[in-house]
């Protein structure tokens, strides 16, 4: 059977290769006997000087054999370890002090039921929110990929099956963050958590491949990955709200992992954690470790509702402050790149008058969509707003388009204007204190409000919802004046999802009234201007 090598990068700022004495202590090599495609994994951490020695603790690999140095050096740690017992016997816990404190925080979420679970060998599932179950296992956990399992390997005798049962405690999960729709979570992958009790007659438990010192977050980048919104919602800042308190001391293993998802967010994983993600799928080596969170918290759409965090103070802010660190140093590489391209060109003459004019106008960025929901007039749109006295500039998001170039055009905008969907997640790069212009269409009201007006709003954004009439909605050429679809888009959405869709999403573009728009417009430059907001 031939083997496919892979290499995955997590860089800040240079796409090419690291040095090969950069590679992690804990390279991957494949177990006998096993099958899959071989993985290897390399981390770059631009950002910390300690990014690659904190990477190398992070895991290693048993060794098979010991010299007499090495079996007198475990013999005095052995013995050292059992006086350390015997002096203080309420401080055998597997974990230390720091990492307790970080596991307990990861269940404090007040009322939860695993939230009084503490100690070692312990397993505990919380299935009673609505968005999403998670899993707890503390202890000598295992990843076993080859039967979709982790094993939580018990020396418990209390937690032992009794004397002539063989059952072993089980729990399953399928870690996405929209458990309430059945069918997406049917497509994601469904994991095993078992505990076993090889010292007590149970089935033997298989031996580390690789020894990690940190806990595992179990999640899936499957479902509704692929769109931005729910890249966001449904996997990034959930992975903030679970794993932000670990600050960095976490290792994300991944379900349905996609190499693209890595490519285009490894910037932002990189800052939530110091290690390589594992593909859970194709990595058949048995990694151990001291902890295992199975789901992700999610307090609701786009948002982090700071009385649900381990600190009681953690926001929707200090994720966006996330993505100003995840995105400088890749920014201020290209931003380096320009300049030598700008070195390199004749400079183009312009007076110093006009220099200063355009320095002061507010920025004013439009996200610019195509096939549904596009600004039929979009190019009177950006004369008008010129007159007015934004500096405007239109932008197209693309799949392709790497995040760290759309953040940049957005973090330096004072206002933002685009057609309700999934781009307007981008209002996450705006700074607080600027002005975020949603136009929304007929029969999306509610949507528009509850995943972007409102987590704007919360951000710090000033928020325009800008709800178009009949007279602006394309649907106007299709249905009579006083068809419910233009008048009452309510009694349309009690046909069913898979209707409103149709007409309201997939079909509707956008002729907006100039002089009612230009109200909006004028308010917004009013506040930019007058605040001091405008153009910092």
């Amino acid at each position: 059977m031939v083997q496919q090598q892979h290499r995955i990068y997590i860089l800040q700022f240079d796409k090419g290769e690291p040095p090969e004495e950069e590679q992690l202590s804990c390279s991957p090599k494949q177990p006998a006997g096993a099958t899959g495609r071989r993985i290897m994994y390399y981390y770059h951490d631009y950002g910390s000087k300690n990014g690659r020695q904190a990477s190398a603790k992070s895991c290693s690999r048993p060794s098979r054999f010991l010299g007499m140095r090495g079996f007198f050096g475990l013999l005095l740690i052995c013995f050292l370890s059992v006086s350390t017992f015997l002096a203080a016997p309420g401080s055998s816990s597997f974990f230390s002090g720091e990492q307790q404190r970080a596991a307990a925080a990861a269940m404090a979420t007040a009322g939860a039921p695993c939230a009084a679970v503490r100690g070692n060998d312990t397993l505990c599932c919380d299935r009673t929110s609505e968005r999403a179950d998670m899993c707890f296992a503390r202890g000598d956990v295992r990843m076993h990929s080859a039967s979709s399992s982790f094993l939580l390997v018990s020396g418990n005798k209390e937690s032992s099956p009794a004397p002539g049962k063989k059952e072993e405690q089980e729990e399953r999960i399928r870690p996405y963050t929209r458990k309430w729709e059945a069918n997406v979570m049917a497509t994601i992958d469904e994991v095993r958590i078992r505990r076993v009790h090889p010292a007590h007659g149970g089935p033997s438990a298989p031996r580390c491949d690789v020894v990690h010192d940190v806990p595992a977050v179990l999640l899936s980048t499957g479902g509704f990955t692929g769109n931005v919104y729910h890249e966001f919602n449904d996997g990034l800042i959930p992975m903030f709200v679970t794993a932000a308190h670990l600050r960095r001391r976490v290792v994300f293993v991944i379900l349905e992992y996609h190499d693209w998802w890595i490519t285009k967010y490894g910037d932002v994983v990189s800052r939530l954690s110091a290690f390589p993600p594992i593909d859970f799928s194709a990595d058949r080596r048995v990694h151990c470790f001291p902890e295992l969170i199975a789901g992700l918290r999610i307090h609701g759409e786009l948002t982090v509702d700071p009385a649900r965090t381990p600190d009681g103070a953690t926001s929707i802010a200090d994720f966006r402050a996330l993505l100003d660190d995840a995105y400088r140093g890749r920014l201020l590489y290209l931003d380096r790149l320009a300049a030598a391209r700008k070195h390199r060109r004749r400079p183009r003459r312009r007076s110093a008058i006009n220099s200063v004019e355009i320095e002061k106008r507010p920025r004013l960025t439009i996200v610019s969509r195509t096939g549904s929901r596009v600004i039929e007039n979009e190019e009177a749109v950006v004369s008008l707003a010129s007159e007015i006295g934004f500096e405007v500039r239109v932008i197209r998001p693309e799949r392709s388009t790497e995040m760290c170039k759309i953040y940049r055009e957005l973090n330096g905008s004072d206002a933002m204007v685009g057609v309700h969907g999934a781009a307007m997640t981008h209002f996450l790069f705006m700074r607080p204190g600027k002005v975020f212009i949603q136009v929304v269409p007929l029969g999306t009201d509610w949507a528009a409000g509850a995943y972007y007006g409102e987590p704007a709003a919360r951000l710090g954004l000033r928020y325009v919802g800008y709800k178009i009439r009949p007279d602006e909605s394309s649907l106007a050429r299709e249905y009579p004046a006083g068809d419910p679809v233009l008048v009452d888009p309510a009694a349309v959405a009690k046909r069913g999802w898979d209707v409103t869709k149709k007409v309201y999403l997939d079909r509707q573009n956008v002729r907006l009234d100039l002089a009612r728009f230009r109200e909006e417009l004028v308010k917004a430059h009013r506040y930019l201007v007058s605040s001091g907001a405008g153009a910092a």
